[in-house]
């Protein structure tokens, strides 16, 4: 046990507990006259152990009603002097803090130039609270550098504040539950409260079915919100009193602002900006007090992050990859030949289908609230890989977003560009008056003068085309395409809330739809699904993942590019090509775009149908009311007949009834 810390007089008190098996931030203030007991943080913590293996740490304050906790995965500074929560030097702030300040060594010394301060450690979290305490909460945030979820106790002015980092790597809940108000890094450890009976958010669940995730601020519960990208809370306890929330910083400022000034170089000397960028950004995440690795797939983004991070390094950097054994899965031969040329000291695992299906019973549990974005298993299987070599991966996440890379969006804006609006929602109108299964009776009486490709699942792609030419304009064509169904039919009752999404006029206006595409990624698509999957899939094996795409200072650069510049010679990613090609032959990875999946549907139909069909059970979803049972099992029958229109959207809903049941059962124990 490590001695409490307590001045005469001073009602807080610093304890720390024995070192236990990840970095995962609770806590909470209780409310009016509500019985105070700073064990709860640590119970909240302790459903976080798996963010934080090395330490725990608690910190409270009995007269304002104030706990605060934490759970370590040590990565910079293992010694004590890293423990937290962890008071200012002059004792006026308490934090407790996940994430990295990969720049907290030249914040240290801009404090020693200003200030002097007894440092104890080395510890990024160390500087941040002196920073705090020295400049302020909002110019601190200015000058961080990092990924980070953090909360800090003004001792003084008795206010609590949360901050997110700009891009939204590291991930915050917030809310009133029970008889407090209370925040952790994985909505689990709410369950922690005393008196807290949550109910399903129906607009949520709304939300899910169409993108597959729950997009920020909302989340699953009533009550409980997540703490946006790049913003910052304030909450002083009253009767009444409501958290105020602002942005410290704003992706559509910064993308305004690109608008108005453009880079006006050649594409050439973009492109050694990007590197020049990308390569200080990378620089800096290699820091760290344990081994660290990368993810490598073989595609541009992670094979640019390697290959930089084999430039910098004296040894050969760690990489790993998961092959599997079905064609049209597999990247790992790409992988291995990247890495045999770069030199780096690679580990790949073949798995078969039962080891990846093995991990489907496990996603209730590593994703804190119903989440389907099915890559979700080969990103758990690789991190779990990665953790038995090293503690920190780098990954290429933030590459398509930025320098656009989904065909997708140039496909079909080049198609329906090519058609008068009024003249495409007509064909679009006309296409939809025949049913799906009408289209296929003609198919089969065309079959010989078509072409394979719609030969099958005639009537979902013209019904799915149909759908992209009547939509009005290139928001509304954003979200047909990358939403899997319109969910009010779904869940009875259901009044979907606003999102960035659905207020997209507050946006900039940029030239063309392509790049108002990628922006509205930046905005949801990336915080909310690709990086919730990356951490949770990661953490939950006690490993810490870095993103060097997302150093704020490369992500206003990239804002700036042109669309000619970002996508020239008929390909996407110009600048990340050129510069992985000073790197790597072109032969290794121009090629077709794979992604990250797995063989959902076959697995549906086959050794998963049994697990699908006690969950989908007509019965069963009567008897919880939350979705309309006879819309489901509808969209069912029609899958396991063969058509997979309905595929994504089904994996949602297996995934939400998986989660909830396990949730209700968790709930049932505890109270019996």
């Amino acid at each position: 046990m490590v001695a409490a810390s307590r001045g005469a007089g001073d009602p807080a008190r610093t304890k720390g507990f024995r070192r236990l098996q990840m970095c995962g931030i609770a806590g909470f203030i209780a409310l009016g006259s509500a019985p105070f007991d700073p064990q709860v943080a640590r119970a909240m913590a302790l459903r976080l152990r798996h963010r934080g293996p090395d330490d725990e740490g608690l910190w409270s304050d009995a007269a304002t009603g104030v706990a605060l906790a934490q759970r370590r995965l040590s990565i910079v500074d293992l010694s004590p002097h890293g423990h937290q929560p962890m008071l200012s030097p002059r004792g006026r702030f308490v934090i407790t803090f996940n994430g990295e300040i990969y720049n907290h060594r030249d914040i240290r010394k801009d404090l020693d130039a200003e200030t002097a301060i007894a440092w104890r450690g080395h510890s990024d979290t160390e500087v941040l609270v002196a920073a705090i305490e020295h400049w302020g909460l909002r110019p601190t945030l200015g000058r961080l550098v990092g990924m980070f979820a953090f909360a800090v106790w003004d001792r003084e002015e008795r206010t609590l504040s949360l901050a997110r980092d700009r891009l939204g790597e590291k991930p915050l809940y917030y809310g009133r539950a029970g008889k407090a108000f209370a925040f952790a890094s994985e909505l689990k450890a709410f369950r922690a409260l005393p008196g807290w009976a949550p109910e399903i958010d129906r607009g949520a669940l709304a939300l899910l079915l169409r993108h597959d995730y729950v997009p920020a601020p909302y989340a699953i519960y009533e009550g409980i919100a997540k703490l946006r990208p790049g913003h910052l809370l304030t909450f002083r306890p009253g009767d009444g009193a409501e958290p105020g929330i602002e942005a410290y910083w704003d992706v559509n400022a910064v993308a305004a602002r690109a608008a108005a000034e453009p880079f006006e170089g050649s594409r050439e000397a973009a492109a050694d900006r990007v590197e020049a960028l990308l390569r200080q950004s990378i620089a800096g995440q290699m820091v760290a007090d344990v081994p660290v690795g990368a993810f490598l797939s073989g595609g541009i983004d992670s094979s640019l992050v390697t290959a930089l991070m084999q430039s910098l390094s004296p040894r050969p950097v760690r990489t790993f990859t998961i092959g599997f054994e079905q064609a049209g899965f597999n990247e790992a031969e790409h992988a291995r030949a990247v890495a045999g040329h770069l030199g780096t000291d690679h580990t790949e695992l073949y798995v078969s289908d039962r080891e990846a299906e093995a991990v489907v019973p496990k996603l209730p549990d590593i994703y804190c609230e119903p989440f389907a974005d099915s890559s979700q298993i080969p990103t758990y299987l690789v991190s779990a890989l990665a953790r038995q070599h090293v503690t920190v991966s780098l990954s290429g996440d933030g590459g398509d977003e930025l320098f656009s890379g989904y065909d997708r969006y140039v496909d079909v804006a080049r198609i329906l560009g090519r058609i008068p609006r009024p003249l495409r929602q007509a064909i679009g109108g006309l296409a939809a008056i025949p049913s799906p299964a009408a289209y296929d009776r003609l198919a089969t009486v065309l079959g010989p003068v078509l072409p394979a490709r719609l030969r099958k699942r005639t009537g979902e792609r013209i019904h799915r085309a149909a759908g992209l030419l009547s939509r009005r304009g290139d928001d509304d064509l954003y979200l047909a395409i990358c939403s899997h169904c319109e969910p009010g039919a779904a869940v009875p009752g259901a009044v979907e809330p606003p999102t960035a999404f659905t207020g997209l006029d507050a946006l900039p206006r940029k030239p063309g739809s392509i790049e108002r595409m990628m922006h509205i990624d930046l905005l949801a698509y990336l915080p909310d699904d690709i990086l919730v999957k990356v951490d949770r899939a990661a953490m939950a094996v006690s490993l810490e993942t870095r993103v060097p795409m997302l150093d704020h200072r490369l992500v206003a650069f990239a804002l700036s590019l042109p669309i000619e510049v970002l996508r020239s010679e008929g390909r996407s990613k110009w600048p990340l090509r050129h510069i992985l090609g000073k790197y790597v032959p072109r032969a290794m990875f121009e090629r077709p775009k794979m992604g990250f999946g797995v063989p959902l549907g076959d697995w549906l139909r086959g050794s998963l149908r049994d697990w699908a069909e006690a969950l989908l059970d007509e019965r069963r979803l009567r008897a919880e009311g939350l979705l309309d049972a006879a819309w489901v099992r509808a969209r069912w029958s029609g899958f396991l007949a063969g058509r997979n229109g309905d595929l994504y959207v089904l994996w949602t809903i297996l995934m939400f009834e998986a989660w909830y049941e396990a949730s209700r059962a968790e709930w049932s124990a505890a109270a019996a």
